[in-house]
């Protein structure tokens, strides 16, 4: 069994989730939201490292999985959303954990089976797959999604790495 914390990294809001997976078996664990209150971009980014330092201390992950920027129209907000992201994963490589980036697209795809769905298909399923008895929040969902979508890249470079095949990383062979 592996325990991976996903994280949706934002400046106003930050989702997470943590699962464990044994095989092809993935267990909900915990998921919320760390909401950050108005104040200074460096306040809530100290507030996203305390935030998600206090989680990985409380559930002991040992991998993290974490969204990738997106493209954004608003240059500000997409380096916010960086500054949000660094934040996210000094945090988790603070705490010695390997840490791996994900697309918006490959998340989607790994969940949902189309890199084209929306945060609804995503709660969707999230709460599907995890057998949940109520759809979490979007944030929190996505944070999920993100746990899952890694601990499949895991499943899926054991195999390969099994089945003697080299080169392979994260869903493509090199």
């Amino acid at each position: 069994m592996i325990r991976i914390i996903g994280i949706d990294p934002g400046s106003r809001r930050t989702g997470y989730g943590i699962v464990d997976m044994s095989g092809a078996t993935t267990n909900y664990v915990t998921s919320g939201i760390i909401r950050l209150p108005e104040g200074t971009l460096p306040e809530r980014l100290q507030l996203i490292f305390d935030g998600l330092s206090q989680l990985i201390e409380e559930y002991k992950p040992v991998v993290m999985g974490i969204e990738d920027v997106f493209f954004a129209r608003d240059p500000r907000a997409a380096l916010k959303l960086g500054q949000a992201r660094g934040a996210a994963i000094l945090a988790g490589t603070n705490a010695k954990l390997a840490v791996s980036e994900y697309s918006p697209r490959s998340v989607k795809q790994a969940v949902v089976g189309t890199g084209a769905a929306d945060k609804k298909q995503v709660q969707m399923m999230v709460t599907s797959l995890l057998k949940l008895p109520s759809e979490p929040s979007e944030d929190a969902a996505d944070g999920l999604a993100v746990a899952i979508c890694h601990g499949h890249s895991m499943r899926s470079q054991k195999i390969m790495s099994e089945a003697g095949v080299k080169g392979f990383a994260r869903g493509r062979l090199k």
